[in-house]
């Protein structure tokens, strides 16, 4: 196909109107002329066209069969843990708490390498890959029995003090079992710092930004996106949970190893079709840059009025819908700006002469923006705390509950956390239909309640369900010691309805709080920040656990969290993240009523003019 090229003499304006910053169809070149002088000319490139739609089967699959493998093993790992490790509960907490921590913090480090050095694909095919070895080391734990102990006689479905009985002399896993365990994590959190900060944008990537298809093509990912993501929960929870508590542990491992070697073959298969876009620089290095440049200019004194000269204030250089006003919130970080002599080289457009040491307004106000999320971010940890205890303690719980629906079918312990997710479908929609109309007229908001007022509602229903589960807890403990029976798995279901709901209120509220707070080239920060969030809290269930676990052992009674959970206090444990979360939502009222939100000045328009009158010059 042959590329047009055309010279256009266009104001900054023009430019950020034109230039496209993802698959760069028309790209900046600099050119020479009669005079020896360089000029800005545009290149139309359609070298590589846009593989829209034909190239979203070999994304999205890999996509969901990575999603696949990782749920599949958290999703249940409870149970696997304490069944073939021989763990007690507190242990199998930690391994479990410190993996999630790790596999959500690792998409940062993914973004940054990916952004930076490697680029999108590669980072998914990297990712791939790990995702597939570690899958097969777990695979390999559940069917070479030299890589797990000893088989024991421990069943949960025998009398729960024997069975603890029989646990306690289990043997132990030896540290090359642990270890051959811990590099099947490993390579899982690598896989994860592959895949899922690089899949959306890799996704968009396909499609043609500057036409109508393209954009609903976006659209439509998104939606397929999502989708793809709840019905693999639900196969996880349900489906895969079944195989591994039911058939066996090498085919509920072995299967998804399977489609995640199929994932990457597919994903192969598919590079002929992709639009590969190279590394243009991490977004960090910007965040650096002004942290750098405001401590080298400490000493420096503010003017007491924005003069023009005084400040850094060049034309944007990409596309962007708004420029960020200079404010006077952390002032401190505005001395980044500051112009001082020899700073700026005004040979042809006005440019640093190290970006390390002089930042523009829009930089600085970027980094004001991330540092105003940061308190109510922090805020979500704790909400997570509390909703990380499905896959944890509610899953030792069902496992020594009625778990009978019928004669002959019993419902899975890891399956339990499939009730959350049917309370998020539910009351989603019924939020957006019917009741956000209604709210609308009263409180005069688009969305019925504000990101914030959403945010602390779903920090109440946290509290409400920690309190919910601890009175749960209490009474199937009272039921087992003294009236000798089991309760119904069914008494878990409201603490699940109501964690569901806090998830349907502050989860889905964080993301769209980070996406709207966030600058639009730092974007790709916001999901990553969602996950820092599940990392978070991951790591501070794990310090709470082992503080609960080290210090409520008093005058020869076994702690909160023994192994054997009736002679424990785990209804103590929920009203203690119940007590936290309280705290927290006063710290979170405390934020949110200072919290300023991000102050736009709109350019597009001006952008669209001025650009179509620079093209019209052009063309006469």
């Amino acid at each position: 196909m042959e590329t047009d090229k055309e010279q256009i003499h266009s104001s900054w304006l023009s430019w950020c109107c034109l230039r496209r910053t993802s698959s760069s169809f028309l790209r900046p070149e600099r050119e020479a002329n009669g005079d020896g002088k360089h000029q800005l000319v545009m290149v139309n490139s359609n070298q590589i066209k846009p593989g829209g739609w034909k190239s979203m089967p070999f994304i999205l699959g890999n996509e969901t069969f990575e999603r696949l493998a990782t749920f599949g093993v958290l999703a249940n790992f409870m149970v696997y843990l304490r069944r073939e490790y021989h763990m007690d509960q507190v242990t199998a907490t930690n391994v479990i708490n410190i993996f999630s921590g790790v596999s959500n913090f690792a998409p940062l480090l993914g973004a940054f390498l990916s952004d930076a050095f490697i680029g999108r694909f590669w980072a998914i095919a990297f990712g791939s890959l790990a995702s597939f070895l570690g899958m097969l080391a777990l695979t390999l734990t559940a069917s070479i029995p030299s890589l797990t102990p000893p088989w024991c006689p421990y069943n949960d479905h025998h009398d729960q003090i024997s069975g603890v009985q029989q646990m306690s002399s289990c043997l132990k896993a030896n540290g090359v079992q642990l270890g051959f365990l811990v590099l099947g994590l490993g390579l899982l959190c690598i896989g994860t710092a592959g895949i899922r900060p690089c899949s959306i944008p890799f996704g968009m990537d396909q499609f043609d930004h500057t036409t109508e298809e393209g954009r609903r093509g976006i659209n439509s990912y998104y939606n397929w996106y999502y989708t793809t993501f709840t019905i693999v929960v639900m196969l996880t929870l349900t489906v895969v949970v079944y195989i591994q508590d039911s058939v066996s542990w090498v085919w509920g491992f072995g299967i998804p190893t399977m489609l995640m070697f199929c994932s990457i073959l597919l994903f192969f298969f598919g590079m002929r079709l992709f639009v590969y876009v190279k590394p243009q620089g991490s977004i960090f290095s910007s965040i650096f840059r002004v942290l750098v440049a405001a401590y080298k200019k400490r000493h420096l004194e503010l003017p007491h009025a924005v003069e023009k000269g005084v400040f850094h204030d060049p034309p944007p250089s990409g596309v962007l819908e708004s420029i960020l006003p200079l404010t006077h919130q952390f002032s401190f970080l505005n001395k980044a700006a500051i112009i001082r002599e020899g700073e700026l080289n005004i040979d042809t457009t006005p440019t640093p002469a190290s970006r390390w040491s002089l930042c523009s307004i829009q930089e600085v106000e970027e980094v004001k923006c991330v540092i105003r999320v940061l308190p109510i971010w922090a805020s979500g940890i704790i909400c997570f705390t509390a909703a990380a205890q499905q896959s944890t303690f509610a899953v030792s719980q069902a496992m020594i509950m009625n778990r009978n629906i019928g004669p002959k079918f019993q419902i899975p312990p890891g399956s339990i956390g499939i009730i959350s997710m049917l309370a998020i479908g539910v009351w989603v929609p019924i939020y957006d239909r019917f009741l956000v109309p209604s709210l609308r007229k009263i409180t005069k908001h688009e969305h019925g309640f504000t990101l914030l007022q959403r945010m602390g509602i779903g920090l109440v229903f946290s509290i409400i369900s920690m309190v919910v589960a601890g009175l749960v807890e209490q009474k199937r403990r009272n039921t087992a010691n003294i009236h000798h029976q089991r309760l119904s798995i069914i008494w878990l279901v409201p603490q699940l309805v109501m964690l569901g709901l806090a998830e349907g209120f502050n989860f889905i509220a964080q993301i769209e709080f980070y996406n709207k707070q966030f600058p639009e080239n730092l974007r790709s920060i916001a999901t990553s920040m969602f996950f820092i969030t599940v990392a978070g809290a991951s790591y501070l269930s794990s310090a709470v656990v082992n503080l609960v676990h080290k210090y409520t052992s008093r005058h020869g009674k076994p702690d909160w969290l023994t192994n054997d959970i009736n002679q424990g206090r785990v209804d103590f444990f929920y009203y203690l993240l119940a007590i936290m979360g309280v705290l927290n939502f006063i710290y979170f009222i405390i934020c949110a009523r200072k919290y300023k939100y991000k102050i736009l000045s709109n350019v597009n328009l001006e952008v669209k003019e001025i650009a179509i009158v620079d093209l019209n010059r052009v063309k006469h």
